[in-house]
């Protein structure tokens, strides 16, 4: 689509909608939106480097004959009256992973599902961010520059709040023409089961050591020093907690990575790191400095292991020395893989997760037929298209491989 077709789209249809409240005008909503027909585009704004956690700061919602909904889901927290209301509706998401659990939350759980940014991976756009794709697709431009914002804050601007209205403008137009797309792709089916799979997936289990995340810690060599940085996270964390702010605010992985490197031995020590002079830092001095003293005179016995065993093949960079032929078997199965996603124009991790091919490469069925890593595939976690895609020529460059060993 050429530059002079693109057309701003400046303002909601109906205008920036005002933001509901109270109970009773939520409720009028509901009755508005359960009177309305076709798919219900959703979209919700998280408070991201600001709070602590997920939640949703700002729930949009638009239907055709409804009209759109901004709900603020801090004085309106309950939404199962409205997820009722909507049981037997589709709903629309960009990016459905990322806001179904703060949805969740408030009690709105779609039952049928529409993820335009999965679509668009899989029809294999280069670039699937939500202005992108209304751009390249419906001709429209979308204003930027708030997603990133503090949603938690209030009163909302008017122009976050435009911004926010217009998510959902033409989300449901972008859907349609999506699955046109998928359709004379031959991709619909495709779509169907990856959407279903998202509404299955569990809700993700607490990560084991979360700590270990802490940016920079690869730097670190010692025990002694990952003591230290467990007690400056769990700490930071506690405190970033209670106070509602993302731990990043209360003090950055950098602090915690330069204190575990230079163990202070006094609170003066501490004072001194140049990563701990913020305002925020300095709040909570003596909290930091208790939590060094504690990673530093824990006994030998309790200090935490450079790392922890996991349930999968081990870092794919020591296949070569530990296992060269399941090493050679992921670097082929790695090219089989690209192959046809380069076929089928989507990306290779929408064909198959990285982590199924690592763990069919390292550990690969006794017999390399299509039944047995197929079955191996859908033991992983893949969709039946992706089986039907990927399991013969998988199982052919196992064998091919199992023959050449033996020759």
């Amino acid at each position: 689509m050429s530059e002079a077709e693109v057309v701003p789209l400046l303002e909601p249809r109906e205008g920036i909608p005002p933001v509901i409240e109270t109970p009773e005008v939520l409720q009028e909503a509901i009755e508005r939106l359960a009177a309305g027909d076709g798919p219900v585009a959703v979209d919700a704004e998280r408070a991201s480097g600001y709070r602590y956690g997920q939640r949703a700061y700002l729930v949009q919602v638009r239907r055709r004959g409804a009209g759109t909904f901004l709900i603020d889901p801090v004085p309106c927290s309950d939404l199962t009256a409205l997820d009722a209301a909507l049981a037997d509706a589709e709903m629309v998401l960009h990016a459905a992973s990322q806001d179904l659990p703060c949805l969740s939350e408030l009690g709105l759980a779609p039952r049928s599902l529409f993820d335009t940014e999965l679509a668009g991976r899989l029809l294999g756009y280069p670039r699937v961010g939500l202005g992108t794709m209304v751009e390249t697709i419906l001709g429209f431009t979308l204003e930027k520059g708030h997603s990133a914002a503090d949603w938690s804050s209030r009163p909302l601007p008017a122009d976050w709040l435009r911004y926010a209205a217009l998510d959902v403008e033409l989300l449901v137009e972008l859907r349609d023409a999506l699955q046109l797309e998928l359709e004379e792709a031959g991709k619909l089916d495709w779509a169907m089961e990856e959407f279903a799979a998202i509404l299955a997936t569990p809700p993700k289990e607490p990560r084991q050591d979360p700590w270990r995340r802490t940016s920079g810690i690869h730097r670190l060599r010692s025990r002694r020093s990952l003591a230290v940085v467990r007690e400056l996270w769990t700490t930071r964390d506690r405190i970033a907690r209670d106070r509602d702010l993302s731990p990043g605010r209360v003090l950055p992985d950098a602090a915690i990575v330069e204190a575990a490197l230079e163990l202070p031995r006094t609170p003066d020590d501490l004072a001194a790191l140049s990563t701990f002079r913020g305002r925020n830092t300095r709040r909570h001095a003596p909290a930091w400095f208790r939590a060094v003293q504690r990673g530093r005179t824990l006994p030998d016995t309790s200090l935490p292991e450079h790392s922890v065993p996991g349930d999968g093949p081990p870092p794919a960079h020591r296949w070569a020395e530990r296992d060269p032929a399941a090493a050679e078997r992921l670097s082929t199965l790695r090219s089989v893989v690209a192959a046809l996603a380069d076929e089928h124009t989507l990306p290779t991790e929408n064909l198959l997760q990285p982590d199924s091919v690592r763990r069919l490469a390292w550990s690969p069925p006794e017999e390399a037929t299509p039944e047995a890593v197929g079955a191996a595939l859908s033991g992983l976690g893949a969709r039946t298209w992706q089986v039907t895609l990927t399991a013969k020529p998988l199982a052919k460059a196992l064998f091919r491989l199992a023959a050449k060993r033996e020759s």
